[in-house]
């Protein structure tokens, strides 16, 4: 038996060798390999589509939109739309989701082209705004008409913003027609989480809890793992219900086991009763240390109180760069939550009183994208 473990170990690494060259060719061979694109629109959106460029989304393109000149040309994506331009001249939509969505209309045409043979499209924004209301919907809406999976991942006013709590409420409502799951962060919950931090950096951890979840799903299904998940396990979950969330979790190495289940079970601006889920896809990335007991132990103890016939698919990585830590990722299906809403579910009230509280492989062609300008459709 121990030979039998010694020849392993010496096949293991040349099969390591395998996987590194495999990496590489991965870089110039686009076929078989998911489209994901992430659009952030309006200026919640645009801040998250500035993060994740920064932070690299490995097999992902990110688009920003907006009817902002001033501020889309702060930020840093794939690609920079400007919708509207013979609408509000660049000068922003005021604060009317009318005129955000009547800007996205304008720029159909656009944004067809760009969302074309997208498989996996995320799309975020702060409700409650105008461009952002406005333009996710039919962004959207475009999306699941070229058959992709749409998930919209904002953020709602907070609770004294009355008036844009009306206007969230109702541009939600239009999202989850067009997506497959919306997942609403409550930005009134950062009052608990940072209640004293300056605004600026405050919101950054909005922007930041966003930006890695989106990462760590489309890292999941783009790079080559230990035990490999793909864009079709994730369809497969996705298609398990209509209500879906994506955490994320991570913990050194002593605290492996309970602790990263327990950090990606208690997400800071999320409420979520993960009991009796229906479906769970979890993908876990450690270091060279991590054992095949430890990634077994991880996911076990993830699902634990899932639904007994639940449908559990689980993968693994090593990453070097993980060395003495562990991050686990999650998608769950048919789990309850008055913030995640499928687009079968039942109205959702934003108002004050409400649960859902009034709340957010890389091209390296540029640093800064460029803008394209949207001549209107007549």
């Amino acid at each position: 038996m121990e030979s039998i473990v010694q020849q392993a170990l010496k096949n293991s690494e040349k099969e390591k060798l395998l996987r590194d060259n495999m990496k590489l060719e991965e870089v110039c061979e686009e076929f078989g390999q998911p489209r994901i694109v992430i659009v952030g629109c309006g200026g919640a959106g645009n801040n998250t589509i500035n993060r994740l460029y920064n932070l690299g989304v490995s097999g992902a393109e990110t688009i920003a939109i907006n009817t902002d000149k001033q501020h889309l040309d702060m930020i840093q994506a794939d690609k920079k739309i400007l919708v509207g331009k013979s609408l509000t001249k660049g000068l922003g939509a005021g604060g009317f989701p009318d005129i955000g969505r009547k800007a996205a209309e304008l720029a159909r045409n656009t944004l067809e082209e760009v969302l074309r043979d997208a498989d996996l499209v995320f799309v975020t924004a702060g409700m409650g705004g105008g461009t952002g209301t406005g333009t996710a919907p039919v962004v959207a809406e475009i999306a699941k008409q070229n058959d992709a999976i749409v998930v919209g991942m904002v953020s709602s006013p907070f609770r004294v913003e009355r008036a844009r709590a009306l206007k969230a409420e109702e541009g939600l409502e239009q999202l989850r027609s067009a997506a497959d799951t919306v997942l609403v962060m409550d930005n009134n919950r950062l009052l608990d989480y940072v209640p004293n931090l300056p605004i600026e950096q405050a919101f950054s951890v909005m922007d930041q809890l966003i930006s890695e979840t989106v990462k760590g799903i489309s890292e999941t299904i783009t790079q080559t793992s230990l035990i490999n998940l793909d864009y079709a396990d994730v369809k497969t979950i996705m298609s398990c219900g209509g209500v879906a969330v994506m955490l994320v979790g991570e913990a050194k190495n002593q605290e492996k086991g309970d602790s990263v289940v327990r950090a990606a079970l208690n997400h800071p601006l999320l409420d979520v009763d993960y009991r009796g889920a229906t479906g769970c896809l979890v993908h876990i990335t450690g270091g060279p240390d991590l054992t095949l007991s430890e990634a077994e132990e991880i996911a076990e103890a993830l699902t634990y109180e899932l639904d007994g016939h639940a449908n559990v698919i689980w993968g693994a990585r090593i990453n070097k760069e993980y060395e003495g830590k562990v991050r686990v990722m999650a998608i769950m299906t048919g789990v309850q939550s008055a913030q995640i809403l499928g687009p079968q579910s039942q109205g959702v009230n934003l108002g004050e009183n409400s649960r859902v509280s009034q709340n957010n492989a890389i091209s390296t062609r540029n640093n800064s994208g460029s803008i394209i300008d949207v001549i209107p459709m007549h």
